[in-house]
C-alpha cells in the first residue's frame, strides 16, 4: 500500500515528530533534532521556529560546544497549558491537574456514595471545576480533559457497558464538552492506566506491555508494539470477565465466575471477613498487625491474582507486566502466593525474559494516563499509518 501526502500533511507530520522528539528528550541542540529524527537541517529549523512561536519550545541557553559554536538548547515547555486527568472508579472519584508533560500540580478526590448519573455527573463537575479555579495563568489555559472510566468506551466517548457502576450507554464525553466547552478524552480506566505506566512509569521503553488495573475490578491495558491495542471494535481488555470459575459466583456482567470477583476488592464481600474493614488500605494495616484473617485473604486474592495472569502471559507472551490501581498497594500480601502461581503454570518460553512489577505510580497511573492523551489529543501526533 502506497502512503501518499501534499506538502501540508508532509510538514504536519515532520513537525510533530520534531515536537515529541523534543519533549521525550531534554536539552536537544537543532542539530541533534535533525540526527534524531533524520530530518534536515533547514528543516529542523524552520519547524523550530513555528513551535517557538506557538509556545510549545523554549530556548534555554547555549549547551556544551563539540568544537565550534555552542548549540542553543531547545525544551519542550510542558506549561504552555495545563490539562485534568480523571479516574471514575466504584467508590471513589479523583482526579489530578498536570501539565503537558505529565507532571502533577494538584490532585483531588472524593467519595461516591451512589452511581446513579446526576450524582456521580455532579460530583465530576464539581471536582473538575475545582482544579480549574486552581490551575496556574498558562499561555493555552485549560487544553483538555481525560476520564478512565471502569467500562467498555466506544470512539465517540459512549459508555457502552460499566456493570459496576450500572451503567449502560452513557453520552459522557458530550455531557462534560457542553458544560466546560474544553475538549474531552473518554477511555477505559486500565488502557488509561497502560499509557501512564508506558510515558511515566515501569513501561517507558517497553514494547510489548500489559498493565492491569485491579481495585474495585479488574482491567487490562493491552500494549502491542508500542502502540495502545483495542481490538477490532475499541472493547478489548475486559479480562477481569475472564471466567476462571466455570460455575462459580454469578458477576454483575451476566456471566459468572469472573476472574475480578476473586482477584480484586470485590473478593472482600464474598469471603465475608469478620473484620470492620472492607477496604485494601484498611485491610493492609490489619495485615501488618498480625490478623490472621487478613494476611488469609490476600493469600487467596494473590493466588488468583496468578491464575489469570497465567493465562494472560499464555496468551499475549508480554515483556513486561505492570500491576496497578488500588490493590498495587497490597504488593507486599500479594506478590508471593501470585509469583508461586505464575511460575508453576506459565509455559516456560513465556517465562523467559518476563518482568512482573508492581506500578510505580501507584493508583495515580490511570488519572496522569487519561490526562496525558487529553495533552497529546492537544498537542497532536501525526504520523504516517501503513
Amino acid at each position: 500500500m502506497k502512503v501518499t501526502g501534499d506538502q501540508a500533511l508532509v510538514k504536519k507530520i515532520n513537525k510533530s515528530l520534531i515536537l515529541h522528539t523534543i519533549r521525550k528528550h531534554a536539552e536537544l541542540s537543532r542539530a541533534r533534532i535533525s540526527e534524531m529524527t533524520g530530518l534536515n537541517k533547514a528543516t529542523v529549523s524552520n519547524l523550530v521556529a513555528e513551535l517557538q512561536e506557538d509556545q510549545l519550545v523554549l530556548e534555554a541557553g547555549p549547551g556544551e560546544s563539540s568544537g565550534g559554536r555552542k548549540p542553543l538548547i531547545l525544551h519542550f515547555n510542558a506549561m504552555a497549558g495545563c490539562v485534568i486527568g480523571m479516574e471514575l472508579r466504584v467508590k471513589q472519584l479523583t482526579a489530578v491537574l498536570c501539565d503537558l508533560n505529565g507532571s502533577v500540580l494538584r490532585e483531588a478526590e472524593s467519595p461516591l456514595y451512589q452511581h446513579d448519573l446526576p450524582y456521580v455527573f455532579e460530583a465530576m463537575k464539581t471536582m473538575i471545576a475545582t482544579l480549574i479555579d486552581a490551575a496556574p495563568l498558562t499561555h493555552y489555559g485549560i487544553v483538555g480533559i481525560g476520564v478512565g472510566v471502569p467500562g467498555m468506551v466506544d470512539e465517540h466517548g459512549v459508555v457502552l457497558f460499566a456493570p459496576n457502576l450500572g451503567w449502560e450507554k452513557i453520552h459522557l464525553r458530550e455531557l462534560l464538552e457542553e458544560n466546560f466547552s474544553i475538549p474531552v478524552i473518554i477511555d477505559n480506566e486500565a488502557n488509561s492506566g497502560a499509557l501512564g505506566e508506558l510515558n511515566f512509569g515501569r513501561g517507558e521503553d517497553v514494547r510489548h506491555l500489559l498493565y492491569i488495573s485491579a481495585g474495585s475490578g479488574i482491567g487490562s491495558g493491552i500494549i502491542i508494539g508500542g502502540e495502545l491495542y483495542k481490538g477490532s471494535r475499541g472493547y478489548a481488555g475486559e479480562t477481569g470477565h475472564m471466567c476462571i470459575e466455570a460455575e462459580g459466583t454469578p458477576c454483575s456482567c451476566g456471566s459468572r465466575g469472573c476472574w475480578e470477583l476473586y482477584a480484586s476488592e470485590k473478593a472482600y464481600d464474598l469471603a465475608a471477613l469478620e473484620l470492620p474493614a472492607y477496604h485494601t488500605r484498611e485491610l493492609i494495616r490489619y495485615a501488618d498487625q498480625g490478623n490472621a484473617a487478613a494476611c488469609q485473604q490476600f493469600a487467596v486474592m494473590g493466588t488468583y491474582l496468578g491464575i489469570g495472569l497465567t493465562n494472560l502471559i499464555n496468551s499475549f507472551n508480554p515483556e513486561l507486566i505492570v500491576i496497578g490501581g488500588a490493590l498495587s498497594e497490597a504488593r507486599g500480601w500479594l506478590e508471593g502466593p501470585m509469583q508461586q502461581v505464575v511460575a508453576r503454570c506459565t509455559l516456560p518460553y513465556h517465562k523467559q525474559q518476563l518482568e512482573i512489577a508492581f506500578s510505580t505510580l501507584g493508583s495515580r497511573a490511570a488519572m496522569i494516563g487519561a490526562g496525558f492523551s487529553a495533552a497529546i489529543h492537544f498537542l497532536g501526533h501525526t504520523r504516517v499509518m501503513m
